[in-house]
C-alpha cells in the first residue's frame, strides 16, 4: 500500500512539474506595423544643375556631415538618399533645409539632434542640401 502511495505521490508531483513546461500557447506573430522611416513628402522636384550637385558634393567632402550621415545607410542622422527621398527637391525646401543645417534642429527623424553650423553661408548650405536632395532615387 505504502508502494502505491509513494507512486501516486511521484506520477502527481511529476506531473505537476511536467505540465507547466508544455507550452500549448499557439504561435504569436508580430502584429506591429512597420513605420514609414521617410514619410515622404509630395512636392515637385526643380531640375538640378550639374555644376551645383558637384559643388555640393565638394562642399559636403570637406564639412563635418560624414560624422552624423551616410550616403546610403542610417547612422546617426539619417541617410542623405533618405533626406533626397523625404522631400521635394525644390527651392521652398532647399532653402528651409539650408536654414535646419545652419541652425541645428532635432524631432524630423527621430530623437538625434542635428548641431547648428553658424559659420556656414546660406549659399554654400543651400548648395550641398541641393547636392543631397539630388541623390533622390528614380
Amino acid at each position: 500500500m505504502l508502494k502505491i502511495k509513494i507512486l501516486l505521490i511521484s506520477c502527481l508531483l511529476l506531473a505537476a512539474f511536467y505540465l507547466p513546461a508544455c507550452d500549448n500557447k499557439p504561435e504569436q506573430k508580430n502584429t506591429r506595423k512597420a513605420v514609414d522611416y521617410i514619410r515622404r513628402i509630395p512636392g515637385t522636384d526643380d531640375s538640378i544643375p550639374a555644376r551645383v550637385v558637384q559643388k555640393g558634393e565638394v562642399l559636403i567632402a570637406y564639412s563635418d556631415c560624414y560624422i552624423c550621415h551616410k550616403e546610403d545607410q542610417k547612422s546617426v542622422g539619417p541617410a542623405f538618399k533618405d533626406i533626397a527621398e523625404r522631400y521635394p527637391a525644390n527651392k521652398l525646401y532647399i532653402e528651409m533645409l539650408a536654414q535646419k543645417v545652419i541652425r541645428g534642429g532635432s524631432g524630423s527623424w527621430g530623437y538625434a539632434v542635428m548641431d547648428p553650423h553658424p559659420k556656414l553661408s546660406l549659399k554654400d548650405a543651400k548648395t550641398m542640401v541641393t547636392y543631397i536632395l539630388s541623390m533622390k532615387s528614380k
